[in-house]
């Protein structure tokens, strides 16, 4: 299971980078909890669509993950970490990332993730 969890994440960022919101949000449990630099929140689908159509204009690039840890909790949920190289506006950011993923009508959701911009 663990190997299917890195491909939902990476296809959740590439959903992201190709601005595809029907992909983002069939991978995303509703609520789902947020934590980065802006806080921590707990954010429903119409908030979730606002927030993925105010970046309509940014121009995002995904590079590489590395780091990746994984973890099998049970048989439907699983975490990961792992750090991510992203692009948005001309500025590249190295970022520390997490995510748990449950499994709900036999198909996998993100129902938590969370970011942190590293220091160089």
């Amino acid at each position: 299971m663990v190997p299917q969890i890195i491909e939902l994440e990476k296809k959740y960022w590439k959903g992201m980078e190709s601005h595809n919101y029907e992909t983002v949000k069939n991978l995303t449990h509703f609520p789902c909890i947020v934590a980065s630099k802006n806080g921590v929140q707990s954010v429903d689908e119409p908030t979730f669509k606002k927030m993925f159509d105010s970046g309509a204009e940014t121009n995002m690039k995904v590079g590489k993950f590395s780091s990746v840890e994984t973890q099998e909790i049970n048989e439907n949920s699983a975490i990961i970490a792992y750090h991510i190289e992203v692009e948005m506006a001309g500025k590249k950011q190295n970022c520390a990332c997490t995510s748990t993923w449950v499994k709900e009508n036999n198909r996998w959701h993100c129902s938590l993730h969370t970011e942190t911009e590293l220091l160089n």
